[in-house]
């Protein structure tokens, strides 16, 4: 089972100077294409961004019978969410939707009430998928559902990559066209996030 937890990716070194941004995948797959995509994005981000990859697996289903004694896999997850300055959120469509361990894991950080620990925190989505399509729709509910959370969210540019076995290789993107996309999608992001939350 998936540790829940902030893990530095090998490919960035952490610079107290770089924003802190957490990585959620929504896939709990191991060999998962958005996990590889996530894995990848450090090598197209701009040194302005530190990212760091926070496990969602871990956690139980959530229940509000336990928001007087929370779990201690989602105590880890709310403290990480909360070390980070803001989010990424790497999802599949499944069923024209989100997964259900993506929405499992939102319900989380915003319990018990008073407590949301992902609120205020920028946020961007990106996804990958075989399809012409990618995960645009599961893209959508998600938007609306960490909107509704009071995460503000990145709007426009979107990235909906289409997956195939030349996209990434050997932890980065290989294929020259996307690689330029998510470089400038990253650097948008960071204008995103910095505009928000000036230091």
């Amino acid at each position: 089972m998936s540790t829940v937890g902030p893990t530095v990716y090998e490919t960035t070194e952490f610079d107290m100077a770089a924003y802190r941004v957490g990585v959620i995948v929504g896939s709990l797959a191991a060999t998962s294409r958005n996990r590889r995509l996530a894995e990848a994005l450090p090598s197209v981000a701009p040194t302005s961004l530190s990212l760091e990859p926070i496990e969602i697996g871990g956690l139980p289903l959530y229940t509000y019978d336990l928001d007087d004694d929370l779990p201690a896999s989602a105590r880890i997850f709310k403290t990480a969410v909360e070390a980070c300055d803001g989010l990424i959120f790497v999802t599949p469509e499944y069923n024209r939707s989100i997964p259900a361990a993506l929405k499992n894991a939102i319900e989380w950080g915003t319990r018990p009430h008073g407590q949301n620990s992902l609120a205020g925190r920028p946020a961007c989505i990106i996804g990958t998928s075989p399809g012409k399509l990618s995960s645009a729709v599961a893209q959508a509910h998600l938007r609306v559902s960490l909107a509704s959370c009071g995460l503000p969210v990145m709007t426009s540019p979107e990235a909906y990559i289409q997956f195939s076995d030349e996209l990434i290789d050997d932890g980065e993107i290989a294929i020259e066209s996307s690689r330029r996309f998510l470089a400038s999608f990253m650097e948008s992001y960071a204008s995103f996030l910095t505009a928000l939350s000036p230091r």
